[in-house]
């Protein structure tokens, strides 16, 4: 039986454009995303950077690319939490029958920017509806890494039998499911949480 739901944020509960940040980027010389750079932003989805200082490598990239034109370029990849998908988890929070937990490889700019486009009440809305709200780089660790699972599992008292996770991302479903969690990996645009209970 479950009794746990892990949910991931981007693309399963607000809305991505994941290639949007490379496309802001061409214009400055951008062709693909070099092992230093890989490396850089999960560095920085770890929290192992502080965010002045990963525009400071990230400038140092793109020479010609002012400050600003960065900070947009890289926030652009955010689009929309739709309400429906907000009222789902409220709705799921109020019946109170799992655990709800929220797992997102995220940084401190989407997050910040993710605040000022829901306004405060919005983004308590959806913090509220979650009893643990995990994310990555505040936490030093990021998915698909077995050890954010166990971390998660462990801190949490959770069975992962009893556990469900969704995702969009299948390196970080293989990650969970390798660990006995059930798992949901969610085909973005064909399907949406909402649907969640149908696969309980």
């Amino acid at each position: 039986m479950i009794k746990n739901i892990i949910l991931d944020f981007g693309d399963v509960l607000i809305n991505l454009d994941k290639p949007a940040t490379a496309k802001a980027m061409v214009q400055h010389g951008f062709s693909e995303v070099t092992p230093n750079l890989e490396s850089l932003f999960q560095d920085y989805e770890k929290g192992l950077i502080a965010s002045s200082d990963f525009l400071d490598e990230v400038s140092a990239h793109f020479p010609k690319a002012s400050r600003e034109y960065l900070l947009q370029a890289w926030n652009s990849i955010l689009l929309d939490f739709p309400e429906h998908r907000l009222e789902f988890i409220e709705q799921l929070a109020a019946e109170n029958q799992y655990k709800m937990l929220l797992l997102s490889n995220t940084n401190e700019l989407h997050m910040d920017r993710v605040k000022e486009q829901m306004g405060t009440e919005g983004f308590n809305r959806f913090k509220n509806a979650f009893d643990v709200f995990y994310l990555s780089y505040e936490m030093g660790m990021r998915k698909p890494d077995s050890e954010i699972f166990n971390f998660v599992l462990e801190e949490n008292q959770l069975t992962p039998e009893e556990t469900f996770f969704v995702d969009d991302v299948k390196e970080n479903t293989d990650s969970a499911a390798s660990l006995g969690i059930h798992i949901w990996n969610l085909q973005v645009g064909k399907e949406d949480v909402t649907q969640l209970k149908s696969r309980l």
